[in-house]
């Protein structure tokens, strides 16, 4: 534990140090048949994605995390042995990005649940959705359709081989939340409108678009997509434009702003798809002239099964 706590797991309520800067607050819920399946990989990587998208959401406002609950519902057929090697994936990951586990409670359910609610410190600016200006440029870090394509395979639904097929599933499984380069986002002036890609890059940037009153314009050839994407997909973008859960910085950031110098500013790569433009349509360009984007990504409201 971090000095910050003062109490941690064992009592009816952690106890915290009191903060001096604002606070953020979020809660993800993961379900088994829905978010995961056990038979996709260890206990180890399910209990350090169950933190890491959290993680990612507070990256997402450019913040600190300080501390977390977690609530396990738990299904008949699932031994001690188990709960051991989740938890050793929780610890994992809350000791990589300085976050205290302080308590949390255990139910029983029909399916297998884990629920994070998650604690962080703002930084100096907080990268909020509604932040985004007419003229800015539209940044993504890293590759995007990775993490969806990992689960297409992983549902039999798309075939990849060695390498390739390795990286996807590995995206999908273990993400990793970009809170360093959250943090130095948050640095920037004016403060950047961001969020997180759960959902998808379309899905995800409509969240800024009608938070903040604009329209966007996205270059589909520059999206950025990975050497194993491509070995999967070929030329086939619908995964990087609607597929979610690769949770990556999606950020509208002022149009002097090159792509080297924002990567060397975040430590990850940062590639340009597009710009903010007044009113309030979002539109694709590619070669073939402009298309009016169909992929909604995951929206958890409208999805079944």
């Amino acid at each position: 534990m971090t000095r910050r706590t003062i109490l941690g797991p064992g009592d009816d309520c952690a106890i915290l140090s009191p903060s001096r800067r604002p606070q953020l607050f979020t809660i993800d819920s993961m379900l088994e048949g829905v978010h995961f399946r056990l038979a996709w990989g260890p206990p180890e990587k399910l209990g350090a994605k169950s933190l890491s998208v959290n993680l990612s959401d507070i990256a997402a406002m450019g913040g600190k995390p300080i501390a977390c609950v977690i609530n396990l519902a738990v299904r008949e057929g699932l031994e001690a042995r188990f709960f051991d090697r989740l938890y050793k994936g929780i610890r994992s990951v809350a000791e990589r990005y300085d976050t205290d586990v302080v308590g949390g409670n255990v139910t029983r359910a029909d399916r297998l649940a884990i629920t994070v609610a998650l604690l962080g410190e703002a930084s100096r600016g907080v990268t909020r959705r509604d932040l985004a200006r007419a003229d800015d440029n539209i940044f993504v870090t890293g590759t995007v359709g990775d993490s969806s394509a990992g689960l297409a395979i992983l549902s039999g639904k798309v075939s990849a081989r060695g390498a390739a097929r390795k990286f996807l599933v590995e995206r999908h499984l273990n993400p990793t939340p970009r809170i360093e380069a959250g943090l130095a986002l948050a640095e920037i002036k004016p403060t950047p409108a961001a969020i997180d890609i759960s959902d998808g890059l379309l899905q995800d940037l409509g969240h800024i678009i009608e938070r903040s009153h604009v329209g966007a314009e996205i270059d589909a050839a520059t999206i950025p997509v990975s050497s194993a994407y491509r070995a999967a997909m070929g030329d086939d973008l619908s995964l990087a434009l609607g597929g979610g859960e690769d949770y990556e910085l999606l950020f509208c950031a002022r149009s002097d702003l090159s792509e080297r110098a924002l990567a060397e500013a975040l430590g990850v790569p940062v590639h340009r798809i597009g710009r903010i433009t007044k009113g309030s349509r979002t539109v694709i360009r590619g070669a073939d002239g402009t298309l009016a984007p169909k992929l909604r990504g995951w929206d958890q409201l409208r999805a079944h099964g």
